[in-house]
């Protein structure tokens, strides 16, 4: 039997309401922390003060929480438009000062599909992911990478070109299973050096896609996180509670313990009627490898 001793997350977004409402329902729920996003409103750098970043620390310490993660994902075709990289590159540096704020050294993020040929939009990937990577490097911290816009092997040959692990892996299987229908469970074991947050979501393939069509790629239209969410439901996939979907969590869970990985084991919920409901079934379902 898989013993986990993991703490459990729950990204706040996926109650679906403010944030601090949010993180009040974690803590009912049974979360031991959260990923929250970081992008835009009330949770933007821009308009968090310092204060402000101490208050809300204190309000979230106060209720016995922790930050696994900020989500700096700020869509569209991730690092591929050269033109569009340097105001994004900022951005998220400044998320990862937010980040560290908050006492969390993770920001997760999409970078976009990385091109299986070393093209122009591969080229500003790599650059643009290797000033972030080393950014990150000199404060000890990561931008995670979520995993399933491409097989875990495939990614795994971009990451090594980066500097340090800056650039790091945000590893969600149901991902992996609804788009690539690559093994979530190999992946665990092929990315091992980069995994630094996971998420718990669970899901199946119901006919292959092209990743392009779910993520978007330049010369592609960028993907929303409604549209996502809306062929999560209707689509070539289907996301699901956990333990309903085609995630071995069995072999998943001991995957990630034969790795050594400490880190959170995060909830995401896309979709839904009652979020409440399944990200409370979902923390009992981990808790049952406690």
């Amino acid at each position: 039997m898989v013993k986990l001793t993991n703490s459990i997350g729950v990204i706040t977004d996926s109650f679906r309401v403010p944030v601090r409402e949010a993180l009040v329902k974690a803590k009912e729920v049974g979360a031991d922390g959260v990923q929250i996003y970081a992008v835009k409103g009330e949770m933007a750098p821009e308009n968090l003060s310092a204060e402000a970043r101490k208050e809300l620390k204190k309000y979230i310490d106060d209720l016995g929480l922790q930050i696994s993660a900020l989500v700096g994902d700020f869509g569209g075709h991730g690092f591929q438009d050269s033109k569009a990289n340097p105001e994004i590159i900022e951005k998220s540096k400044r998320v990862m000062d937010l980040a560290f704020d908050l006492g969390t050294n993770i920001v997760t993020t999409h970078i976009g599909i990385v091109p299986h040929e070393e093209n122009a939009i591969f080229a500003a990937m790599q650059t643009a992911c290797e000033e972030l990577s080393q950014y990150a490097n000199g404060m000890g911290g990561h931008f995670a990478i979520e995993t399933g816009p491409e097989p875990s092997a495939h990614l795994k040959s971009f990451l090594d070109t980066l500097t340090g692990h800056g650039v790091a892996v945000n590893f969600d299987p149901a991902n992996m299973v609804m788009v690539t229908g690559d093994d979530p469970v190999q992946g665990v074991y092929t990315l091992k050096d980069y995994i630094v947050h996971t998420h718990v979501k669970d899901g199946r393939r119901l006919r292959e896609v092209d990743p392009r069509d779910v993520y978007g790629m330049l010369g592609y239209e960028p993907m929303t996180h409604e549209k996502i969410a809306e062929m999560a439901t209707s689509g070539p996939f289907v996301e699901l509670p956990l333990g309903e979907g085609d995630v071995d969590f069995d072999k998943y869970f001991q995957a990630l313990i034969d790795i050594g990985y400490t880190g959170y084991l995060t909830i995401e919920r896309e979709v839904g009627q009652s979020p409440e409901v399944d990200i409370r079934k979902a923390v009992e379902f981990i808790k049952r490898y406690k």
